[in-house]
């Protein structure tokens, strides 16, 4: 059964008249009784009383009529739906590292915007959201230290500093370097540069320990439990706390872009359209935490184990 059927049905129904409906269609007469004997043929019913002065729908046409009118009036919806740049709706799968600063101006002022959107969210480390992007099982991702890929749309969202983060005691590079590291699983850009970092420094097969959250990371480095390689924005504040030490390390590792990624081969949706758009518009405002004044040392103890 097509949707040119139930219109032709519709217009037979509300006309009176084969003729009628085919001079409102623009069909040929014949077109408009074929169609309708088709679809009385597949629904096994006679839809129409045929008589002198035209037709009228009897029992079983007025039942499929209010089933007709219910399915247009969703297909002329939907079509409305998608028509309307500007109120975008449906769903958006997006996925984030777990240290991206700026996501939830992003993802607030997009949600106000576009309420009618309904926006989830996955974390992951940069590997495995890469992977789901490739797979289509995310819509796209803000991901580190991506590459040039023909297949892949990146849209650079912002350039960070990662510096290495130690507790609130000073110590030299030495001392830092035979400190556990506290990571993120295997796939992360961030990971991988602290261990290139101490490769290169000569430590070969540093202790590491796996989190599953950077807020997990920062408490366990402020208890002095190791050391970690995090963006200089997520921690700026608990630096100024004193809760923090952090360290600068060589350009070749502290210098990483984070970049929002979708497969090319998509179709750019409305959805996604507005989403790039909020990116664009936020992604050179500064990035301001708020702050809890210390008044004492419970405020310290917030980031301890």
């Amino acid at each position: 059964m097509e949707i040119k059927d139930l219109l032709i049905f519709q217009s037979v129904a509300q006309n009176g008249s084969i003729s009628k409906a085919a001079d409102e269609l623009n069909y040929v007469q014949s077109h408009v009784t074929a169609r309708i004997k088709s679809l009385e043929a597949k629904l096994q019913t006679q839809l129409f009383d045929r008589h002198s002065r035209g037709t009228t729908v009897n029992s079983e046409g007025k039942k499929l009529l209010g089933y007709t009118e219910k399915i247009l009036f969703m297909i002329e919806e939907m079509n409305k739906d998608f028509r309307d740049s500007a109120h975008p709706s449906g769903t958006l799968e997006i996925g984030t590292i777990e240290t991206i600063m700026k996501l939830p101006m992003i993802l607030s002022a997009y949600h106000k915007n576009f309420p009618n959107v309904d926006l989830t969210l996955k974390t992951g480390v940069s590997q495995y959201l890469i992977n789901q992007v490739w797979k289509h099982k995310l819509d796209g991702a803000f991901v580190t230290g991506f590459g040039e890929h023909p297949e892949m749309e990146q849209i650079n969202v912002f350039q960070e500093e990662l510096v290495i983060i130690s507790d609130s005691k000073k110590a030299d590079y030495q001392e830092l370097k035979n400190r556990p590291l506290l990571v993120f699983n295997s796939g992360c850009s961030y990971r991988e540069r602290l261990e290139g970092w101490l490769h290169d420094e000569g430590i070969m097969n540093p202790k590491s320990m796996e989190f599953g959250t950077l807020d997990t990371i920062l408490g366990s480095v402020a208890s002095g439990l190791g050391i970690s390689l995090v963006s200089k924005s997520a921690v700026s504040h608990l630096e100024e706390l004193g809760t923090i030490q952090c360290y600068p390390i060589p350009k070749k590792y502290s210098d990483i872009s984070t970049v929002f990624i979708r497969r090319t081969d998509t179709y750019l949706t409305n959805t996604m359209e507005k989403f790039i758009d909020t990116i664009h518009e936020y992604k050179h405002t500064p990035y301001s935490p708020f702050v809890k004044p210390v008044v004492n040392d419970s405020d310290r103890e917030a980031y301890s184990l």
